[in-house]
């Protein structure tokens, strides 16, 4: 006996025949499960099938039915040697026979082709169905337009055309009179280009906005749609906030481009006369030049590779020296001359102008005098002359126009 197990020929043997009682226990218990207890004696099973499809056999050309279920269940008993096979190959229909029925409600049985061999439980066994005639009509299609205010900043849908614009609906008679409208959705979100013949289903509406189920043919249409980018120029206008510093005044500000080229909606662009550039803080400003000004650009609008432009700043600045002296020229030899107002031989003096060109001007650069060439003694009233640098750029004010003087003679030592 120990030599049996040692060999290797019994050790097989011995799982072959495990295997097959293993294989002979699950194929019994299986079948057990599925036999229905009371004709267990006789062998016999029992196989319930879901979701089996139903035909309908009516004259289609003339006639359209509703009320029948698109699927029933099935159950069948019979001898596995029958039953095995037709579960398998589902090679039989379920279905009603409406051949010869007029328009109206009627209760009809569910049929099959199954072989006698076997019995067959349909649930359910019988149903109501409307027969009624069949109807077709040509409806136009309507594209309904969804996320148009989604699509990408500035288009617009110009026109489309849908292929083919009509389409035929067939149903009974009662639903073609229900429909309200036929339509296909087209969306438009994000959408920057043209339409070409993108393929749509058909939707077929009631009054009520329900959906009806019929026959459309076709049932895809095709759109074709123009989408534009309008455009127009407008002239720039540039805003300013805050003051410059103090001691600089503003000569001008003005961009270096007279218009620029807006894109949007129709819509949007009538309502665009011009367009503003984000404010410039004139407090941060301090000599003349060119800056980078952001366009402010209303909701919609779009300026294709122009987020901003450049703004030519003109300003000048003003300085005051004070105490600058006050030279006389021409006195006659023996006179002497008193300043009365002003009462000291200076003043001070304003001088205004681009800031590069003062930023380095200095008191020496300044000459002040009055000329007393030919006075005789006595109180006058002479002007006052400025000469400073020989420039256009630069204005210079004194503190007075004239002077008033009194000339005296002077005794010789």
């Amino acid at each position: 006996m120990d030599n049996w197990f040692k060999s290797k020929w019994f050790v097989r043997l011995a799982s072959l025949a495990f295997a097959v009682f293993l294989y002979i226990f699950v194929n019994v218990t299986v079948n057990s499960s599925h036999s229905d207890p009371t004709f267990s004696g006789r062998s016999e099973q029992t196989q319930t099938l879901d979701d089996v499809p139903v035909e309908i056999r009516i004259d289609e050309a003339n006639y359209v039915v509703s009320g029948v279920p698109e699927f029933v269940t099935v159950s069948l008993q019979g001898n596995p040697g029958n039953l095995t096979p037709l579960i398998f190959q589902r090679n039989f229909d379920v279905y009603v026979d409406l051949q010869g029925l007029e328009e109206g409600d009627h209760e009809v049985k569910l049929e099959h082709n199954i072989s006698n061999d076997l019995t067959v439980f349909i649930e359910p066994k019988t149903i109501e169905v409307t027969i009624e005639e069949r109807a077709s009509e040509e409806f136009a299609v309507v594209a309904d337009f969804i996320n148009e205010d989604k699509m990408a900043p500035g288009y617009e849908l110009v026109d489309y055309t849908l292929d083919p614009p009509t389409v035929t609906i067939t149903s009974s008679r009662s639903v073609i009179d229900q429909i309200g409208i036929v339509k296909a959705y087209v969306n438009l979100e994000g959408l920057d280009s043209s339409i070409n013949n993108r393929e749509l289903p058909v939707n077929v509406y009631d009054t009520q906005g329900n959906e009806l189920t019929v026959r459309i043919e076709p049932e895809n249409i095709q759109i074709s749609a123009e989408v534009d980018n309008p455009s127009k120029s407008v002239p720039v206008s540039v805003e300013t906030t805050g003051e410059l510093p103090e001691g600089y005044a503003l000569n001008s500000i003005s961009a270096n481009v007279d218009e620029v080229e807006v894109f949007s909606t129709s819509e949007v662009l009538e309502g665009i006369s011009e367009l503003e550039t984000e404010a410039i803080d004139l407090s941060e400003i301090t000599e003349s030049g060119t800056i980078d000004a952001q366009l402010s650009l209303p909701e919609g609008v779009n300026v294709p590779d122009m987020e901003t432009i450049e703004v030519t700043v003109d300003v000048e600045q003003t300085r005051v020296l004070e105490g600058l002296t006050i030279e006389e020229e021409g006195l006659t030899s023996g006179q002497a001359v008193t300043f009365v107002e002003p009462d000291a031989a200076e003043m001070d003096i304003t001088v205004t102008g681009d800031e590069a060109d003062i930023k380095e001007l200095t008191a020496e650069d300044i000459r002040i005098f009055i000329d007393l060439s030919d006075l005789e003694p006595g109180e006058h009233q002479v002007p006052i002359t400025i000469e400073g640098p020989d420039t256009d750029n630069i204005t210079i004010t004194g503190e007075f126009e004239e002077a008033t003087i009194e000339i005296s003679e002077v005794e010789p030592e």
